[in-house]
């Protein structure tokens, strides 16, 4: 997943950058008011959630990004990180279109508690642990298992078949795929996408107790255009 953060505390924001790196997000960090909002005006729909600081230089705070991105139409989650912990301040903010808010100082487990809860609350609710065909990924625990079996996964390999398994039997595009896998800072036009998919298909297309390539490829290239995961959508 893509994520902004938008912090002018350089510390801060190089610790929670690097925390979410971590877990494999792909992660961009403004630190300017007004540079934010425009980006996120520009890129709606390449990121997936947006922490957002409250106290921001650039003429633009937190709340005031987050009402002005809404009025634009711009759905996608936002956390705010303030160190204000009034009711009434609380109640503005979730009001102003933020989707929650954590109060400084706060723990890392808390704020991926906090966007864990947040992501799982799209659109149309998505539950924890998605189940496509003979594939079962547990969100939280970053697990993935075929047909019972555990299946070893990357960092970026897990944020690839997460896009897929959100979105089965959809075509993805190659632009949708590093929009929201990879941060601005990669190069789009390398090979990095075809060699992650080439990896992931050999780790998922063989069966798991044979380990003879499965007669059934999980994956399609749909060529020109992206790649595409078929499988029955389970409840």
């Amino acid at each position: 997943m893509h994520l902004l953060i938008v912090e002018d505390e350089e510390k801060l924001a190089k610790a929670l950058k690097k925390g979410l790196e971590t877990k494999g997000y792909a992660v961009d960090w403004l630190a300017d008011g007004e540079k934010a909002r425009n980006r996120i005006l520009l890129y709606r729909n390449e990121y997936d959630l947006i922490i957002l600081d409250l106290m921001l230089p650039g003429g633009m705070d937190g709340a005031a990004i987050t009402e002005n991105v809404r009025k634009e139409g711009v759905t996608t989650p936002i956390v705010i990180l303030t160190a204000r912990n009034e009711t009434e301040h609380k109640i503005d903010l979730l009001n102003k279109g933020a989707d929650d808010y954590i109060v400084k100082p706060f723990s890392f487990e808390e704020l991926l508690a906090r966007m864990n809860s947040v992501l799982r609350r799209p659109t149309v609710a998505q539950p924890m642990v998605l189940k496509v065909g003979p594939l079962e990924m547990d969100t939280a625990t970053r697990v993935v298992r075929q047909g019972g079996n555990e299946v070893p996964l990357t960092l970026k390999e897990f944020a690839l078949l997460e896009c897929f398994m959100r979105e089965p039997n959809k075509v993805l595009s190659r632009e949708h795929l590093f929009d929201h896998v990879w941060d601005f800072n990669s190069l789009s036009w390398s090979n990095v996408l075809d060699v992650h998919m080439k990896n992931l298909r050999k780790k998922l297309e063989y069966e798991t107790e044979t380990n003879e390539r499965s007669t059934e490829r999980l994956f399609e290239t749909v060529r020109g255009v992206g790649y595409r995961l078929a499988g029955e959508v389970q409840e």
